[in-house]
């Protein structure tokens, strides 16, 4: 199946841009479309709720961020349900990612482009170009929970509430903090080499994805794009048994050696090696309702086309110390929206950086009255539980009266 835009003429003579996708691999209710412009890209989004051209202005509006290695597809089971409730929905595929254009995803191209302020932007421009000057609520899951809570920060004029998926978020980096005449503070161990020192030497999954192989390492891996994807989601889903996840004691070698090897990967091995041992046999994988083959083939398709190298370049910005610089910032600002956090209970993400999840609540978010922790969810709780996640959101949304 070739995919791309595609031009449609109405009967006024007007030309309309829509998206990718045949509708047999989306929802009823949910179409796939591009929208042009926005902050020099060409924006492929998914949307809900359009019953009026390119969206119901009288409708509240709910913006949804994916994840890695996710696409706006991840929020195709939830879409539907938030519609039905009145809202219109809107889920861009992000800069560096499935059939957005526009991006550098040379490894030695404009990296600057995917720093954390700039994705912000992207959002305000996707809204702009809708004609939509808010969006009652910004919604992010995994690393786009990280855009959520700046655009929470940078912008709390235009979103109206925010809700964090699987991973927490504890503040913007802070500077130093003391009297002039304070002692030198004490150098912060290095992480990284400690890991590497152990007996069992490892490293961390970020530091990893900042490397220039792995990319490669994944989009050309032995077992293909489609196999590997399929055993880096279960491993990290409630299917995968290991996932048991608790609080660390501190940000140390020896704790953050406790966790999964998705999360801290063992020294010597790629990614796909790390997942690998982990792939589900053939009736598991016809058991699985939540990510069934034919679903699991869109993303294989987009990552195998595009590689991965487009969302890798958002942690090498998250690890850069001078695009964490830039986030100073906002230094000691709070999110002060409405905001709830939702993961589920089989999710290490939650508990990946000692004291997040607590200091999101007791200070980064002043206004965080909702965690939830889903039962039979993974990392992929959006996925894995749509109706729980539905749910969940409709009675915050509810409850924090933005709608």
């Amino acid at each position: 199946m070739v995919y791309g835009p595609v031009l449609n003429t109405m009967e006024d003579g007007e030309v309309t841009i829509t998206g990718p996708y045949p509708a047999s691999d989306l929802p009823d209710g949910v179409r796939s479309r591009f929208v042009e412009d926005v902050n020099g890209l060409t924006m492929h989004v998914l949307e809900a709720g359009h019953e009026n051209g390119s969206g119901d202005a009288e409708r509240p509006c709910l913006l949804l961020l994916h994840g890695f290695p996710e696409l706006a597809y991840s929020w195709r089971k939830i879409m539907g349900p938030l519609a039905a409730a009145g809202y219109h929905v809107i889920a861009p595929d992000q800069r560096g990612y499935g059939h957005t254009t526009g991006w550098d995803g040379d490894y030695d191209g404009d990296l600057g482009s995917f720093r954390f302020l700039n994705l912000v932007r992207d959002m305000v421009a996707l809204l702009s170009a809708l004609g939509r000057r808010d969006a009652v609520a910004v919604i992010g899951h995994d690393f786009g929970s990280s855009v959520a809570a700046y655009c929470a920060l940078a912008r709390p004029d235009m979103f109206g509430a925010m809700v964090l998926m699987s991973a927490p978020f504890a503040g913007p980096p802070a500077f130093p903090f003391g009297p002039v005449d304070a002692a030198p503070a004490t150098p912060t161990p290095d992480i990284h080499a400690a890991l590497a020192a152990l007996t069992r030497p490892r490293k961390h999954y970020q530091r990893y994805y900042s490397t220039r192989p792995a990319n490669a390492d994944m989009w050309k891996c032995p077992q293909g794009v489609h196999d590997f994807l399929r055993a880096y989601c279960h491993h990290k889903s409630a299917d995968w048994p290991g996932n048991t996840p608790y609080p660390l004691d501190s940000w140390t070698a020896a704790e953050l050696a406790k966790m999964p090897t998705y999360y801290v990967m063992d020294k010597g091995q790629t990614m796909a090696e790390v997942v690998a041992p982990h792939m589900p046999g053939a009736e598991e994988i016809a058991r699985c309702e939540w990510l069934p083959d034919d679903e699991l083939r869109v993303y294989a398709q987009e990552f195998g086309r595009t590689g991965f190298q487009g969302g890798l370049q958002w942690y090498r910005c998250a690890t850069s110390e001078e695009y964490s610089a830039e986030l100073r910032l906002f230094a000691g600002r709070t999110i002060d929206i409405p905001s709830c956090f939702i993961a589920g209970a089989s999710d290490w993400g939650a508990h990946q950086k000692p004291g997040v999840f607590d200091a999101m609540a007791t200070y980064a978010c002043t206004r965080m009255a909702h965690r939830h922790l889903i039962d039979g969810a993974g990392h992929w709780v959006q996925q894995e539980q749509p109706g729980a996640v539905a749910r969940l959101l409709l009675e915050f949304l509810a409850d924090a009266k933005v709608a």
